[in-house]
């Protein structure tokens, strides 16, 4: 059993190395005597954490049951409120009126039929989002996704939640070191052992001295000491293709009286970039996402001062985090016995979230696949690096997407991201073919894509993008049951509309009574 893999050492903490933590303790938890697996986290008293990731995706609903958390006392903690998707502003055109949704729930009847087509071929007066889903009236209404009676973690519209980011990673190394075992060590990394085979032995530390292990997971950010500098695993970055590098961030509080929480992220696109709108239950999270190639800074920090001062905040009043974005990816994720999570192994601008959705598959993947010996690693390192390898490209030709069919011609950041020579080959293929087909689900080729194909859809419609209408046409059939569709869904709206409460008054209801438990 000298082969086994017994202890597993996770470097960093933040969200990324706690959620990591929780993922593999839960799972490993019940084993006992010589089956027994440890799970340590290193992490330095001295390095604060970003703290801006305040976006998820619906994976998180399971990640906190998989490990045990309560939604109530997440919500509660956390500043956490309900996410339902994202409201894109001035993106098409740059009109004040110019906008549409990405809802999180599927086009009613998606497994049945695609409504493309009919929304194409009729009016258009409703925006496609508005025509096929439920969730974007809900939103543009302020609507939770549920109410105060519904069990934790289900609702009547799918969901995800906006949370602080700071106080979330200390939530969850409360829970994971008193509830799941968790060993956790404040220490500083000095260097790092290895043996001949580049395999590490340990992390020796300030504090702690040498901290031994035979899987480490790196989620030490953006230095990524274990993968990037220990294991000499090269970035690549895709800056040729999102040309974001920068981002100016702060906490606004709510203006006075005006305190409803938006339940989705509202992204408005600005000159050479976009300004996030992310509203807590105690204060929003705004910032400026920018291309220092194709603008100022101080520029940039005018545009965001003009955004703050629409919602009641001056920017001189408030702290200004300026924060590099350096997007790209390590050519590998897991090289010998290091497995890097979260920053460690890449970032891409935070436009749809992708960020903590990746430490969440990264570690359930880990805690699913793990290699019962030292000897199975390599097989389980290479299914785990080409399943990533795949994810990322495909995050990037999404996050692609949302520029480049845009008709916005007012800065050379719009015009560069149009240049079909910063477009990849894979989306500009995707593009043509939905000229003449719309995305469906038989157009990718991995079960579980990051993106559905109703997300494309989304996007594509939403932003005007033409497809030919079929050659074949529909028969029959087909064409009532997307007409009934159609009718279903506006039907759902005006129910929803009568039984959801606002969003603002179900956080405070859950904060006085709590939510149902399972």
């Amino acid at each position: 059993m000298s082969d086994s893999i017994r202890d597993i050492v996770i470097v960093g903490g933040g969200t990324a190395g706690w959620i990591t933590a929780g993922l593999l303790a839960a799972r490993y938890q019940g084993l006992h005597g010589e089956f027994a697996v440890s799970v340590t986290l290193v992490e330095s008293p001295n390095i604060p954490t970003i703290g801006v990731g305040e976006g998820t995706w619906p994976t998180m609903r399971g990640t906190l049951k998989s490990i045990g958390v309560r939604e109530t006392d997440f919500i509660k903690e956390c500043d956490a409120v309900f996410k339902q998707g994202a409201k894109f502003c001035k993106w098409v055109t740059g009109a004040e009126d110019d906008s549409y949704y990405h809802p999180l729930v599927l086009p009613e009847a998606y497994l049945e039929t695609n409504l493309v087509n009919k929304w194409l071929a009729g009016d258009r007066s409703i925006p496609f989002a508005h025509a096929v889903c439920a969730q974007a009236d809900a939103c543009e209404q302020g609507l939770a996704p549920k109410t105060i009676t519904s069990p934790e973690f289900d609702g009547a519209l799918n969901y995800a939640y906006h949370l602080n980011a700071g106080k979330f990673s200390t939530f969850l190394t409360k829970h994971c070191v008193e509830n799941l075992g968790v060993k956790h060590i404040l220490a500083d990394v000095q260097d790092v052992a290895q043996d001949d085979s580049g395999n590490v032995l340990a992390v020796n530390t300030e504090q702690a001295g040498a901290v031994s292990g035979d899987l480490f997971i790196d989620c030490t950010g953006f230095k990524s000491l274990l993968l990037g500098q220990a294991m000499g695993v090269e970035f690549k970055s895709c800056n040729d293709v999102l040309f974001v590098d920068t981002a100016l961030a702060v906490r606004a509080p709510y203006a006075e009286g005006k305190n409803k929480i938006a339940s989705h992220t509202i992204s408005t696109a600005q000159e050479a970039g976009w300004i996030w709108d992310i509203g807590l239950s105690t204060r929003r999270g705004i910032g400026h996402v920018f291309s220092s190639q194709h603008i100022a800074e101080d520029r940039a920090r005018e545009q965001l001062a003009n955004y703050l001062s629409t919602q009641g905040a001056n920017i001189d009043e408030l702290e200004v985090r300026k924060i590099p974005i350096n997007s790209g990816h390590r050519q590998l994720f897991w090289k010998n016995n290091v497995v890097a999570i979260g920053l460690s192994a890449g970032f891409l601008e935070p436009l749809e979230a992708s960020a903590i959705v990746l430490v969440e598959m990264s570690a359930q993947m880990l805690s699913e696949q793990m290699p019962a010996t030292k000897s199975a690693m390599p097989m389980v390192a290479k299914r785990f690096n080409e399943t990533f390898l795949y994810r990322w490209a495909r995050i990037i030709d999404f996050l692609k997407l949302h520029y480049c069919i845009s008709k916005r011609s007012d800065s050379e950041f719009w015009l560069d991201n149009v240049n079909p020579e910063t477009i990849p080959d894979s989306l500009q293929e995707l593009l043509e073919l939905w000229r003449y087909q719309s995305p469906w689900q038989g157009d990718f080729v991995h079960r579980d894509e990051v993106f559905p194909s109703a997300s494309y859809q989304y996007v594509l419609y939403g932003m005007g993008f033409e497809t030919q209408a079929s050659f074949y046409g529909q028969s029959d059939q087909e064409a009532m049951l997307a007409e009934k569709s159609l009718t279903v869904n506006q039907q759902k709206i005006a129910i929803l509309a009568s039984r959801l409460p606002e969003h603002r008054d179900l956080i405070n209801k859950i904060h006085k009574y709590g939510l149902q438990r399972l």
